[in-house]
């Protein structure tokens, strides 16, 4: 093991250039393909949803008519949206179809998407990625009013250039925003967001909940050095507060870059968060830790008790559910 460093100590920048460079599957799903999926029988959508992958990355891209008539057939819609509970397969289905399309592609999270047009502005972005054969979005969660409006007018430019929209979440599209915002004074713009998808169901469990049970796995203080030291490759080390202040002063879209190079990061101390911002930020982080494959070692509060009762009543629950699932994952070696 290297000498242990800190998050702190790490200050990533993020380049335009380098935004789109990340622009793929993340590692664990470089080679998912369809066939490498796996559906339960017991949740007979699964299935359907591979075969419905499939016909999507081989239907005629040619469409007449309206580009968004709600009148049209589903088949004929430029974008497929999979909507279903956290840990049912969707990026892996994702980042399949992503391998199936032939041609100029790109895979990112929503995140990622608004910090591209953030970084380069949106005309130059919309050159970017305008022909694409298909742009997938992963994680599609709209938390502001802003976001709703440049993302359905980016996604408006794209498939007016012939590119295919496919994306991930935890919500329909129709309820983008439900519990966050006042939805209701941006149904326009969410309505339009729904016209373009045909929404593929997914029912099922957290795969990652198959392998094991229980809490997020913690450290004893007294074990934490040796769980340190047996840790080959490079590893961070940081208090929780510390660590969730340091996330504060970086933009989330440079959080992968943030992880960069680690094989773990170790956080000491650990309690319930009560700062929803704070919560959603550390949500950010995980999501960028599972990509990376970053293992958590940690003291304190298992990790999956730090979202207090009151944020998982609130519009953001499914976040924390999903937040939490990889949280065990990641602290038990299950990634």
């Amino acid at each position: 093991m290297s000498n242990p460093e800190s998050l702190l100590d790490r200050r990533p920048t993020l380049s335009g250039t380098e935004i789109v460079e990340q622009l793929v599957p993340p590692r664990q799903f470089q080679s998912a393909t369809l066939d490498s999926y796996r559906p339960d029988r017991d949740f007979p959508s699964q299935g359907a949803a591979v075969a419905a992958i499939r016909n999507f990355a081989h239907a005629n891209s040619g469409r007449s008519g309206g580009l968004f008539s709600r009148r049209r057939a589903p088949a004929s819609l430029p974008g497929v949206y999979l909507d279903g509970g956290f840990g049912v397969g969707k990026t892996h289905l994702l980042a399949a179809l992503w391998h199936l399309m032939p041609g100029r592609k790109y895979f990112g999270t929503f995140i990622e998407y608004t910090a591209l047009v953030g970084a380069l502005g949106y005309a130059p972005t919309v050159a970017l990625l305008k022909g694409a054969s298909i742009i997938c979005i992963d994680e599609f969660e709209l938390d502001d009013p802003g976001d709703t409006r440049l993302m359905s007018r980016l996604l408006s430019d794209l498939v007016a250039s012939g590119s295919r929209i496919a994306a991930t979440s935890n919500t329909p599209p129709n309820a983008l925003g439900e519990g966050r915002f006042a939805a209701q004074d941006f149904l326009r713009e969410i309505d339009a967001l729904a016209a373009r998808f045909t929404t593929l169901r997914i029912d099922g469990l957290d795969y990652r909940r198959r392998h094991f049970e229980g809490h997020a796995a913690t450290v004893a203080e007294g074990d934490l050095d040796a769980a340190i030291a047996a840790v080959e490759g490079e590893i961070t080390v940081d208090s929780f507060d510390d660590a969730v202040r340091y996330l504060a002063s970086v933009h989330p879209s440079r959080y992968f870059k943030l992880v960069d190079g680690l094989d773990a990061i170790a956080l000491t101390d650990v309690h319930e968060l009560a700062n929803q911002t704070d919560a959603l930020r550390f949500v950010a982080f995980v999501d960028r830790l599972y990509d990376a494959q970053v293992r958590i070692i940690a003291t304190g509060t298992p990790l999956d008790e730090i979202f207090p009762e009151e944020m998982l009543a609130g519009g953001y629950r499914k976040k924390y559910l999903r937040a939490t699932s990889r949280l065990i994952a990641l602290t038990a070696g299950h990634i």
